[in-house]
């Protein structure tokens, strides 16, 4: 046991996060076939099999569990260690993992992943997009990106963005083949771009004016599970799509599509940047949740310049009338 490495010990804790040797090698750096050696040589130098390995499945013996549940406060601590050594550093050094949906990896890419790497060059960033909800600990996650109603409550939250909202689009083509809805009841007869969820299921679209909910089961010969193939179809007359305004926020103003039963779509509170609350915060999350306060900071900024000056114009557009 006087041989075995840090490297050994942070195998048998990748592997039981992964369940898999190969998900763990990939964090690791290095090969499946490298990573099966070393977790070899590690059960001969104890005499005890700490992995169970079939060709369906990987998990970790009963003295695995035992194992693993001593060495992981030292881990930890460890971690910690180099951590609080890497925050003494000019800039931070790692590789930051972060899961979240594609529609959160084209909102931050460019105003927040683009600087973050350009600010820290000793960084890496890994952003793996998944539609469905994971455990980030279990998967070896840093932190996730998803809607606030999303986040699991044991969770640090931080805005990602502003409010957000479904809109109900179509596209000028449709609508002048088909008459405008004027309450969410009207879908039904009318096609619709119809969302099959994550977990195999078909959403039914939600609407809320006043307090009255409505839940739908829209009709549509067209099922999609990615966004930005939904704004195509509408785009092309297809239907009705029903999706975030983060996708068609440009197509409206362009005229491209026309968005409808505008007053059944509330906003609700948008993305937010999540992490675990008890794990120690490595320096290169922490370094881009500044960033990622910064963005935000001076969107509010811009906004908040933005409404100042439509009321200066609405100001002196009533003045020019009352002079005239």
């Amino acid at each position: 046991m006087l041989h075995t490495g840090l490297f050994e010990l942070n195998a048998v804790a990748a592997i039981s996060a992964h369940r898999s040797f190969r998900a763990a090698a990939t964090e690791l750096g290095i090969s499946p076939s490298a990573l099966s050696h070393a977790i070899a040589v590690l059960e001969k130098r104890l005499g005890v099999r700490l992995i169970n390995r079939t060709t369906r499945s990987v998990s970790l013996s009963e003295a695995g569990e035992r194992f693993l549940a001593r060495i992981s406060p030292a881990l930890r601590e460890i971690a910690g260690a180099m951590e609080d050594v890497n925050a003494f550093r000019d800039t931070p050094t790692g590789t930051l993992r972060i899961n979240l949906k594609e529609r959160a990896a084209h909102q931050i890419f460019r105003p927040v992943v683009g600087k973050f790497l350009r600010r820290y060059p000793d960084m890496n960033v890994e952003l793996v997009l998944e539609g469905r909800h994971i455990d980030i600990v279990a998967e070896g996650f840093d932190a996730g990106i998803r809607l606030a109603e999303a986040v699991p409550q044991d969770m640090v939250s931080i805005a990602c963005g502003p409010a957000s909202r479904f809109l109900v689009v179509g596209a000028p083509d449709y609508f002048a083949r088909n008459p405008l809805p004027k309450s969410p009841s009207d879908l039904l007869n009318h096609a619709c771009i119809r969302r099959r969820m994550p977990g195999g299921k078909l959403y039914h679209w939600e609407f809320e004016k006043r307090g009255e909910e409505i839940t739908l089961d829209v009709p549509g010969r067209l099922t999609l599970d990615n966004d930005g193939l939904m704004v195509e179809a509408a785009l092309d007359g297809l239907g009705l799509a029903f999706v975030s305004d983060f996708w068609v926020a440009k197509h409206i103003a362009d005229g491209a599509l026309q968005a409808v039963l505008d007053d059944w779509t509330p906003p609700f509170p948008g993305l937010r940047l999540y992490y675990p609350r008890h794990r120690h915060m490595t320096a290169g999350l922490r370094a881009f949740i500044d960033l990622l306060r910064e963005e935000n900071k001076a969107e509010r900024k811009a906004a908040s310049i933005s409404a100042v000056g439509k009321t200066r114009k609405a100001t002196a557009a009533k003045t020019l009338v009352a002079q005239t």
